[in-house]
């Protein structure tokens, strides 16, 4: 867009002006909300610690849910599109059909930011600020998250297919889908250690349990009880991520896997003779580390392709677009 004013050079310099202008106001910002949603924060926090209280397991699902959003077309509050005669978006995606949850929890949020602050606050936001909120509730750290982002009006199943990391993925898989969304491959084994927390169901790991090498004898063979090896027995069976602390953010993810003790295929990659190897040995043994290129990989993450400005809208209800 120009600004056709008297002369070229004053056209290009209040078009350049425009450009930066416009740029900084589409910035995210953990002030973003600090005059028009004071108690934003706060009442997230509140929500979520109710949930978790209720189920440690929601935390790590709050988690998930911000993966799952940011890892397709960027993080847009997509994921939380329901379904309609006529709409197919990524809750029903082969990722998230039957594992991924927390719908309702972000909805309570929803209500009670919009008690506080009516037509303000995102959905996306929401779910950014709630993986936070998990994580340090859990044990784990905390980090400023940046605000602003807006709330997609589509969603694709077919990107979810495609763009979320399947637990049968290899290293190479995996560092470059990383990779193509800005993510180094230290931010790569950092977000993974969210595995320290949450559960995964039979489908996703059996091929590991009964088919590779790579796994302790007596790991194996504990999951095996908890998971048939015929397809379509037991399913839907769940085994924590981490089996010594599931409901605490800590570094022993990462202590498993140096002892082959990694649930699904994708996380044992990470310590296979790998590039990686020196990176999960290093956050074996140092959780601060760990907990710090976390937290730097989650504001990383928070910020692939996001809405602002006025692109998307602020959905009234997360789960369906404004009419």
């Amino acid at each position: 867009m120009a600004l056709f004013c008297g002369s070229t050079s004053l056209m290009i310099g209040f078009s350049l002006l425009f450009l930066v202008l416009g740029s900084v106001n589409a910035t995210l910002s953990k002030d973003y909300y600090y005059s028009s949603c004071p108690k934003l924060l706060d009442t997230v926090k509140c929500t979520v610690e109710s949930a978790i209280s209720k189920e440690p397991r929601m935390g790590a699902s709050l988690l998930r849910l911000f993966f799952h959003d940011c890892f397709v077309n960027g993080c847009d509050g997509s994921i939380l599109l329901d379904d309609t005669s006529n709409f197919f978006g990524e809750k029903n995606a082969i990722p998230n059909k039957n594992s991924a949850r927390g719908f309702e929890v972000i909805d309570k949020i929803k209500s009670a930011v919009e008690e506080v602050c009516p037509g303000v606050i995102s959905c996306a936001d929401i779910v950014t600020i709630a993986a936070r909120d998990s994580v340090e509730i859990l044990g784990g750290p905390s980090w400023d998250v940046k605000l602003g982002r807006r709330d997609s009006r589509t969603a694709s199943r077919s990107a979810a297919n495609n763009g979320i990391p399947a637990p049968t993925s290899n290293l190479n898989q995996l560092i470059s889908r990383f990779s193509a969304l800005g993510l180094s491959t230290k931010d790569l084994v950092a977000l993974f250690g969210s595995h320290t927390i949450g559960q995964a169901r039979c489908t996703t790991f059996r091929g590991h349990i009964y088919n590779e090498s790579n796994i302790d004898t007596s790991f194996a063979n504990t999951r095996q009880t908890e998971c048939p090896k015929s397809r379509g027995s037991g399913d839907n069976n769940l085994a924590p991520l981490d089996l010594t602390t599931s409901t605490s953010f800590d570094n022993h993810y990462f202590k498993n896997l140096v002892e082959n003790k990694g649930l699904l295929h994708s996380d044992q990659q990470l310590f296979n003779g790998g590039s990686t190897d020196s990176i999960v040995s290093g956050y074996s043994m140092n959780s601060s580390s760990f907990f710090s290129d976390f937290a730097s990989a989650m504001i990383k993450m928070g910020d692939i392709s996001p809405l602002t400005g006025s692109n998307g809208e602020i959905r009234k209800n997360c789960r369906r677009v404004n009419l």
